[in-house]
């Protein structure tokens, strides 16, 4: 038999049994399921049974051979040093995400009004190509300090020593830069010093994705308003804004949910010392150093349970602008 007879029988043959499969009844009504079960397979090893044995293991103790109720998670909510990067917690949560847009959204505004546009988004998306851990690294040495009158070799003190300061330790500084007075945690200057490296490596994101959305809105529209005597504040609060309000969403949802499991920046810059841990820091204490996997289970369980509602209210968001369309 020739190879070319051999393919043809082969062809015919699995035709036949494609046809029979597909056939009405429920070998058809089976036949997607068996196309989906090796993903559900995947998500199930690992996704599925790693979250129900986390949260069994929330309930146990440090070596996990015995329960203990809910008192891991009270540890969570009554330990001082917990409370604290909770409360870091939301600072990123909020500073970080309202930094990030807000400048994603003035550089994609004034990238499209430079000659030169292409270059100036390229130059500001620059750090989201950058690993986390590397940016962090860059970003410590540019806060490194030298006390004893040393020549600075960071690059944030090298300035301030330029305009007359003193160069400050900023990733130890928890007191106002230059002042004596101490705010309530979080709000710590190396907190805020910890923040900026984020930002800068976020903006780029939200500015590409803004200014996509820029781009959609019709020039009509904002000639149209140019000709009424708007002028370009109230073209940018009236119009612009209130047509980006979606995109900005998604964008903010985004930076959200990464500002509550950032990890990374932090424990490459200072390791949650100085008063900086945030909960994925602690949770990576609590497993790792302390091999107390039950409190560490606990802290992943809380940060889930506050992740999901918010992917939940992105994902109805986007079915609802997708069915105005």
């Amino acid at each position: 038999m020739s190879d070319h007879h051999r393919s043809t029988v082969w062809s015919r043959l699995f035709g036949r049994i494609q046809i029979t499969w597909r056939g009405t009844g429920r070998r058809g009504r089976l036949s997607p399921w068996l196309w989906l079960l090796p993903a559900f397979a995947f998500v199930s090893v690992f996704l599925i049974y790693p979250v129900i044995a986390t949260l069994r293991i929330s309930f146990m103790n440090a070596n996990s051979t015995a329960y203990v109720g809910i008192n891991n998670y009270k540890y969570v909510f009554t330990n001082p040093a917990m409370q604290d990067a909770l409360l870091n917690t939301i600072l990123w949560l909020f500073l970080f995400t309202l930094l990030a847009v807000g400048l994603g959204l003035l550089f994609a505004v004034l990238s499209g009004r430079v000659r030169y546009e292409a270059v100036s988004k390229a130059i500001i998306f620059i750090p989201m190509a950058i690993s986390f851990v590397a940016a962090a690294v860059i970003w410590k040495f540019m806060y490194a300090y030298r006390p004893g009158g040393f020549t600075q070799i960071g690059l944030v003190n090298e300035i301030a020593t330029k305009v007359g300061l003193q160069p400050t330790a900023w990733l130890v500084q928890q007191r106002i830069p230059y002042t004596d007075v101490l705010l309530p945690t979080p709000f710590h200057a190396n907190n805020f010093a910890i923040i900026i490296v984020g930002v800068w490596m976020w903006t780029g994101f939200a500015m590409v994705v803004l200014s996509a959305g820029l781009k959609g809105i019709s020039t009509e529209v904002i000639e149209a308003a140019r000709v009424d005597g708007a002028n370009e504040w109230q073209i940018f609060r009236r119009i612009i804004l209130p047509m980006l309000a979606p995109t900005i969403a998604v964008i903010a949802t985004a930076l959200v949910i990464q500002g509550l499991k950032t990890f990374d920046i932090v424990w490459v810059i200072t390791s949650g010392n100085y008063g900086t841990d945030v909960v994925a820091t602690f949770m990576y204490k609590e497993m790792f150093n302390y091999q107390d996997f039950g409190k560490a289970g606990a802290l992943a369980v809380i940060l889930l349970a506050v992740i999901i509602p918010i992917m939940l209210i992105s994902i109805r968001r986007f079915r609802t602008q997708e069915e105005t369309r």
